[in-house]
C-alpha cells in the first residue's frame, strides 16, 4: 500500500524506498545538534535529486514540492564528497547481482569510453580529435549485467588506453576474482601485455573484440553491446546528455545516481 505520495514519475515508490532507506544517511542538523533543523525528510531530498538527474533541469528550477533547491543541492554535494553515492550504488549493485543469481565479486568486465559535450560552465575539458567533441570522456567498466564497476571522468583529450590503466588498476584492487576484460580495438596495443603483467601468476587478460573488415552496416558485437547498452541507459537521463558539472567528482556522482535509480526500479520489480 502506497503511504507516501508520488507526485512525479521520478519519485520513489514504497518498495523502492525500502531498499535505499537504510543507506541514506540521516541529516546532520536536528535535535541535539548544531544548525537549523531540517524540515525535509530524506525521501523528499532523494526524490528531488532524482528529479534533477532525470529531467535535466537546473538546480534553481527544481519544483518547490521538493523544498528549497539550496537544501537539496547541499545534500547532493555533501553526499558526493563523503562518498555516500558510491556506497549506495555499490551496495545496490551487489544486491542486484545476487538477485540475478550472480556472485557479488565479478569475474568479467567490459570497458569503453563515451565522449560528451560540455556546457559553458567552468571546469576541466579537452578535445577528442577522433570523435570531434570538445568536452569530457566517461570511461566506464561494467559487469556482464551492464552494471557499473568503475567510473573515471577525464577531459576528452585523454587517450582511452591511458585512462584504461587507471580503471584496470582499480578493478584489480577491488575485485580479486576478475579474470577477463573485454574492450574494443581502441585499446589494442601495449595495454594487452600490461594487463597480463598485473597478475603474472594469475588469470587476468584483456581480450579485444574486433569488428570484421568484411562486415557492412550495423552489427551487434559480442560483449561490447553490453557497455553500449549502459551508455544508452545513461542517455535517458537528460542531465547526462551533456556534462553540466564543474567538478569531475560531481559528473561521476550524476552517473552513479542514474544507475541507482535504475537498479532500484529493477530490484522493486523482482
Amino acid at each position: 500500500m502506497q503511504t507516501h505520495p508520488t507526485r512525479y514519475p521520478t519519485d520513489l515508490t514504497d518498495e523502492e524506498w525500502e531498499y535505499i532507506q537504510c543507506l541514506v544517511p540521516a541529516p546532520k542538523c536536528g535535535k541535539g545538534k548544531r544548525g537549523r533543523p531540517l524540515k525535509l525528510d530524506r525521501r523528499t531530498l532523494v526524490n528531488g535529486i532524482f528529479y534533477v538527474v532525470r529531467s535535466g533541469c537546473a538546480w534553481r528550477l527544481l519544483p518547490r514540492d521538493f523544498g528549497p533547491w539550496q537544501t537539496v543541492y547541499g545534500y547532493y554535494r555533501r553526499w558526493t564528497q563523503d562518498w555516500t553515492w558510491r556506497f549506495i550504488h555499490d551496495t545496490l549493485r551487489d544486491c542486484l547481482r545476487k538477485t540475478e543469481g550472480r556472485k557479488v565479486a565479478p569475474t568479467a568486465a567490459i570497458i569503453d569510453s563515451q565522449s560528451v559535450k560540455i556546457a559553458d560552465q567552468a571546469g576541466e575539458r579537452g578535445y577528442d580529435a577522433g570523435k570531434k567533441v570538445s568536452g569530457r570522456k566517461r570511461h566506464v567498466a561494467v559487469d556482464c549485467l551492464g552494471l557499473i564497476l568503475a567510473i573515471l571522468i577525464t577531459p576528452a583529450a585523454v587517450q582511452d588506453r591511458d585512462a584504461a590503466k587507471r580503471l584496470v588498476k582499480f578493478m584489480v584492487t577491488m575485485y580479486g576474482r576478475l579474470q577477463i576484460i573485454w574492450a574494443d580495438g581502441g585499446y589494442l596495443g601495449a595495454l594487452v601485455q600490461w594487463v597480463k603483467q598485473l597478475r603474472p601468476f594469475g588469470k587476468l587478460k584483456l581480450e579485444i573484440v574486433r569488428r570484421s573488415d568484411r562486415t557492412k552496416g550495423f552489427k551487434v558485437l559480442p560483449k561490447r553491446w553490453i557497455v553500449e547498452r549502459t551508455f544508452g541507459w545513461l542517455s535517458k537521463s537528460r542531465r547526462l546528455c551533456r556534462d553540466y558539472e564543474v567538478r569531475l567528482d560531481h559528473s561521476e556522482a550524476m552517473i552513479r545516481i542514474c544507475m541507482i535509480r535504475l537498479m532500484l526500479r529493477r530490484l522493486a520489480a523482482v
